[in-house]
């Protein structure tokens, strides 16, 4: 009897411990981000043990913005951070995403740099810029070039990641360079020209959180827990700015005043803003950004459906 009640406790701990291994590992989620200033909330949520607290483990996994759709694809990772146009591009390739929070717009924090003799954005008619294919500079610039009269073909494009394309410009390369913070700071410290920031152009940078349908479909308290820790970490920032500086700071390599000067330039979008958002404003951006694309040729078709691209339900 001893023996079998030992045994039948031995197989109750091992299924125990499956159940726990498999537990964990439902509860884990791999974002795909940049150190974007705006993204930064989802570093403190995770430092500070927030994600943790709401019952899930979330690695950071920082990628350039055209390798994480890929990513996503091979099950690498399970959610994306990035602007509502760049989510257009992966939809659009096949790969489907459903935005279910929105993180930030930038009020700043994108700019246009420019050689001294640049003195309109019709001077870069012809110009070498740098600018990341594939991702919110490059979708940035087609806007605010037709938004002045020019097409992106009428400029030379120079693929350079926004980080590169600022390092390149101070060191004297390039007629112009399309980059965010906190590389934009950089180009300022150097005393460079910066011709337009996104705050001239509001509204039109929003950086979204995105997982897969089926994901979503099979894991809701999961996002629901995602979803709910970014408004956490956004309180934790009133409550204590100075040590939710540092902390974002130091994932970027910046001082903590940098690091405030960076968030100058961006809005993180709190609940209520999440709501009207998600349910008003974005059904016509999102068809606006998509003509935008295919006019400049960004994307080649218009992703299957629109309407499937926001699930507003988990920010109510």
């Amino acid at each position: 009897m001893r023996k079998t009640s030992w045994m039948a406790g031995a197989l109750a701990a091992a299924v125990a411990g499956l159940c726990a291994v498999s537990a964990s590992a439902q509860t884990k989620v791999t974002v795909a981000m940049s150190g974007w200033t705006g993204f930064a909330p989802i570093t403190l949520a995770k430092e500070t043990g927030i994600f943790k607290k709401n019952g899930i483990e979330v690695e950071i996994k920082k990628m350039p913005t055209s390798n994480r759709h890929q990513a996503m694809a091979a099950g690498e990772v399970q959610a994306i951070t990035t602007t509502v146009d760049t989510h257009l591009l992966y939809a659009s390739s096949g790969v489907d995403v459903t935005q279910v929070l929105v993180l930030d717009s930038s009020h700043g924090g994108d700019g246009i740099v420019v050689r001294d003799a640049v003195n309109s954005l019709a001077d870069l008619k012809g110009k070498q810029v740098a600018v990341q294919y594939g991702g919110v500079p490059q979708f940035w610039l087609a806007y605010v070039l037709k938004k002045n009269g020019l097409s992106i073909g009428e400029v030379q494009t120079v693929n350079l990641q926004p980080s590169d394309a600022a390092n390149a410009f101070v060191a004297g390369q390039f007629d112009a360079a399309v980059t965010y913070e906190p590389y934009l700071s950089k180009v300022r410290e150097a005393n460079g020209k910066i011709i337009v920031t996104s705050d001239q152009t509001p509204g039109v940078i929003i950086d979204t959180l995105a997982f897969q349908p089926d994901y979503i479909q099979k894991n809701p308290k999961v996002v629901k827990a995602f979803v709910d820790s970014w408004f956490e970490a956004l309180d934790a920032i009133k409550q204590d700015e100075k040590k939710a500086f540092e902390i974002m700071a130091r994932d970027v390599n910046q001082t903590p005043e940098q690091f405030a000067t960076s968030a100058k330039t961006v809005l993180w979008y709190d609940k209520a803003g999440n709501v009207e958002y998600l349910t008003k404003t974005m059904p016509t951006f999102i068809k606006e950004v998509q003509d935008v694309m295919l006019e400049a040729k960004l994307i080649r078709k218009a992703p299957p459906s629109l309407d499937s691209m926001t699930d507003a339900s988990f920010v109510k």
